[in-house]
């Protein structure tokens, strides 16, 4: 079996791996490698952050052969990841002459004919666009080597499943498949129609040590308070968050109000256009934003270097959803925080969310302008305290009116008691 090793990459790659301040392979990287080169048909799971896309990516470059048209296509769960693959995958494929192609909703489908004219030899792409090509005929599909489905488990849920059903269903049975993903332990029953033979499960979770520290908090806070945590969130020291909803309604009305109150935030939302989705990102990723807004659309695959925080606006509605968000963090041996905003009856999905997932939480306070693990102690001025700092901030005339009672005289007047005479 081929082994991973520094020196059985094409020189260019060399340099770019020691230029990019790589030292040894990632667990999976290391794992994947050999039987990916050797042709084998993989279920890669690791966590999330330890190096899937170049785990898979570069055995399967050093097979396509340059000129000979469309060989590895790769398929995502998002948009986002689409684009974010493609980045990585140009990156090392046109360092050995090889032409990458991102094919995705939401681009003009007609641009995209056009340059598979040139007969790209790597495709990535969502399963909705890339089944319209291949039904008009502009992919060939009899000429790809391998398949790759990032983020499986999310490809294969219901309503996306069928697309990615169909477009297996073109493809020659002999071709390599392989499919990657944390939680992709959830769906091998799932994916064993798409290959003719057992895939080989290469499981290194366990042994993985590439993931940072990971703080797990949680903030017991209103719900109808939700923006105002999220303006006093915005106001901590180095801080820069992705902020998930589980809904998109919810996520629409914090935008506005942030925004009305100058707060640099976007958002980014399946309902966006490409460029209005892509701009988010790029402006998040250059610290121009200090929250990005989102749903689980941003939860898959998505790398923001150095990111300090996630933020869950509410308990997410499964595990899988959790721990891909909270894999925003903590990635490549960083260290990240994750915050849940809880009230006292979701507390306990949460803390049973963390106890499917091994995870220790705690709670935190947000009190002048820092999180706190323990309880703020605010003192309590005394009554009188109180009392004498009100009376010195009003007028001495002011506080002989308010507080010098009026003394009712218990003498009647001569003429009061007349008049009780008259009226006897």
């Amino acid at each position: 079996m081929t082994v991973f090793e520094l020196t059985q990459l094409p020189d260019v790659w060399q340099e770019k791996w020691q230029a990019a301040g790589y030292h040894a392979p990632s667990l999976i990287q290391e794992k994947t490698f050999g039987p990916l080169k050797d042709g084998a048909s993989v279920i890669g799971i690791s966590p999330t952050g330890s190096g899937k896309t170049l785990a898979y990516l570069l055995p399967l470059l050093t097979k396509v052969e340059k000129k000979q048209g469309n060989q590895l296509l790769i398929l995502t769960s998002s948009q986002e990841l689409a684009m974010q693959v493609t980045e990585v995958a140009r990156e090392w494929a046109q360092a050995i002459g090889l032409t990458v192609l991102p094919l995705i909703g939401g681009a003009s489908t007609k641009r995209q004919v056009e340059k598979l004219k040139d007969k790209p030899e790597v495709l990535i792409g969502t399963p909705g666009r890339v089944l319209e090509l291949i039904k008009a005929k502009k992919i060939k599909t009899q000429q790809l080597q391998s398949l790759v489905l990032d983020e499986v488990d999310q490809l294969l849920k219901e309503g996306a499943f069928t697309l990615a059903a169909k477009i297996n269903q073109t493809l020659p049975k002999q071709i390599q498949r392989s499919f990657f993903s944390a939680t992709a332990n959830e769906v091998i029953d799932e994916i064993r129609p798409f290959v003719s033979k057992e895939p080989l499960i290469i499981d290194v979770t366990q042994e993985d040590q590439s993931k940072g520290v990971i703080h797990h908090y949680y903030l017991n806070y209103p719900q109808r308070r939700i923006v105002d945590a999220l303006r006093r969130f915005a106001h901590l020291p180095n801080f820069q968050a992705l902020v998930f909803f589980n809904e998109l309604s919810t996520m629409g009305n914090a935008e506005e109000k942030l925004l009305f109150h100058g707060l640099p935030v976007a958002s980014l939302a399946s309902d966006q256009n490409k460029l209005a989705r892509k701009g988010a990102l790029e402006s998040f990723r250059q610290g121009k934003l200090v929250e990005l807004l989102t749903t689980d659309v941003a939860s898959r695959g998505l790398d923001v270097v150095d990111l300090p925080y996630v933020i869950n606006t509410e308990v997410p509605l499964e595990k899988e959803s959790y721990l891909h968000r909270a894999g925003r963090v903590g990635r490549m041996g960083k260290e990240g925080t994750v915050v849940t905003i809880v009230q006292d009856h979701s507390l306990k999905d949460l803390k049973k969310i963390a106890n499917q997932l091994s995870i220790e939480l705690k709670e935190v306070y947000l009190h002048g302008g820092q999180l706190h693990t323990e309880a703020p102690v605010v003192e309590k001025e005394s009554k009188k305290e109180t009392k004498t700092a009100s009376v010195q901030k009003i007028s001495k005339k002011t506080a002989e009116k308010l507080h010098t009672p009026v003394k009712k005289s218990k003498k009647k007047t001569k003429k009061q008691k007349d008049k009780g005479k008259r009226r006897h």
